[in-house]
């Protein structure tokens, strides 16, 4: 049984990890990710340390399903397409979409993570392990430039700077003709409140960017352009989760501040 030692930021991958195993254990799961309920299993862990209740397993895993329909779309348009998956920590979604052969997928991650993800998971044709930091791009060469590309980025945007965003994006940008990019960002409220959140305030972890429009990303990176924003949960679909939770969301589509706490974007270029 594989021993987890992650520390800091890369320890948190294993919060969105542990409630999408969860939320797919549940008779009425959305996600329904038995790859990600069996990696559960084979793990050395304490999840209980967390302390997630039903509520945090539903709102994750309906903001992966939404991000699996975008992913999708974009594979069936492009079956030759390129998927960058950065940050992709033990995220199943390659699995969960089984794109054909012909999709080069690369998923994208500290070299650590990369070795656990290697041990819960089966090896996968057309999947690429590719140790790389966001905040390094040399990784980038690795790609096979001239491709579409589907950007995911789950989980991922607030822990870098803005100077990180725009030199990943651009050098991204700049390899490949045309592509999208999926991601949840957060306005500067959002930002705060992520930063009190126990589970990744107690492991040294710290959000930076903030996006309170998604027009300021398309001055930040030349060429992309807004396809698409949705609110992470809507009421009807908080409908499982616990009565304050779904108060909070009903109280966010009324004010505008609290609407653009997490929101879900996509881009075009």
């Amino acid at each position: 049984m594989p021993r987890i030692q992650l520390g800091g930021v890369k320890e948190t991958l294993l919060i969105t990890f542990y409630a999408k195993a969860m939320e797919s254990r549940l008779p009425d799961s959305l996600l329904q990710d038995r790859f990600a309920a069996a990696a559960l299993a084979r793990l050395d862990y304490d999840f209980a340390r967390f302390r997630l209740g039903r509520s945090s397993y539903v709102g994750i895993a309906l903001r992966a399903w939404k991000l699996d329909r975008w992913a999708a779309e974009f594979l069936a348009a492009h079956p030759d397409a390129c998927v960058a998956h950065l940050g992709c920590g033990l995220d199943s979604r390659a699995f969960r979409l089984d794109p054909p052969p012909s999709v080069a997928w690369f998923e994208v991650d500290y070299p650590e993570v990369l070795a656990l993800r290697s041990e819960v998971y089966p090896v996968r044709e057309g999947c690429t392990l590719l140790p790389g930091a966001m905040g390094d791009p040399s990784w980038l060469d690795a790609l096979p430039a001239g491709r579409p590309l589907l950007i995911v980025a789950e989980g991922l945007m607030p822990y870098l700077r803005e100077a990180e965003v725009s030199a990943l994006l651009r050098g991204l940008l700049a390899r490949f003709p045309q592509g999208e990019l999926i991601f949840d960002g957060y306005n500067r409220f959002g930002i705060r409140m992520l930063g009190l959140f126990l589970p990744f305030w107690a492991r040294g972890a710290r959000v930076h960017w903030a996006l309170d429009e998604p027009k300021e990303l398309e001055a930040l990176v030349p060429g992309l352009q807004l396809v698409e924003e949705r609110l992470t949960y809507t009421p009807e679909e908080c409908r499982r989760m616990a009565w304050s939770s779904r108060a909070f969301v009903q109280l966010m589509q009324r004010w505008p501040t609290l609407g653009r706490i997490g929101r879900l974007l996509r881009y075009r270029w």
